[in-house]
């Protein structure tokens, strides 16, 4: 108890205490007066003037004439067909095609047809890696491309899947046997990646 009742003594004197200096400063006749500086303050403040607006009315140029036309070429003249001793006429021709469907006209190896450029990897490509990819593949009596396999890849696992895709988008001409079309399995071609400048 008795150090709350000290406590409560020294609050109340340090309250009473900054509560008369506050009195103090606020009643001072010095603080009141204005010590700042003296004299006419000016105020720099720029008036726009009105100011007329000029129209000015552009007179625009007429567009330069067109270029002449070039002359006409003459037309070629020929000399007339009695003078040549040649006539010149339709020739008939007599052709007789029996088309058999389904089959093919006489026995052959495949053929490519069409092969696609791979696209070239961008990874390999900024870092100028350059190689080629050996895949092997059925073609079928359609002349499609079936089951491509890589055989051999220089750097392995880098160009093996675009040459695959490639691949798979050649066209074959099939190859025929007694007038039909058959598989043939074991075909491979040499896909090679390089940078050309």
């Amino acid at each position: 108890m008795f150090r709350h009742a000290i406590a409560v003594l020294a609050g109340a004197i340090v309250t009473f205490a900054l509560l008369w200096l506050m009195r103090a400063v606020i009643a001072s006749p010095d603080a009141a007066t204005d010590s700042g500086i003296k004299g006419r303050v000016l105020d720099f403040v720029q008036v726009q003037e009105d100011q007329e607006v000029v129209v000015k009315k552009r007179v625009l140029k007429p567009p330069p004439p067109p270029d002449p036309l070039p002359p006409s070429r003459p037309k070629p003249r020929f000399e007339s067909e009695d003078s040549m001793g040649i006539e010149i006429g339709p020739v008939p021709v007599d052709v007789q095609v029996e088309p058999d469907p389904g089959r093919f006209s006489s026995d052959g190896e495949y053929l490519p047809i069409v092969k696609v450029q791979p696209i070239y990897p961008r990874r390999a490509q900024t870092r100028g890696i350059e190689g080629y990819v050996l895949v092997e593949f059925v073609v079928t009596a359609t002349g499609a491309v079936r089951d491509p396999v890589i055989v051999d890849a220089k750097p392995p696992g880098i160009f093996d899947r675009a040459a695959v895709n490639a691949a798979l988008k050649f066209k074959y001409k099939p190859k025929v046997v007694g007038g039909e079309p058959i598989a043939v399995a074991g075909v491979r071609n040499l896909i090679k990646f390089e940078i050309r400048e």
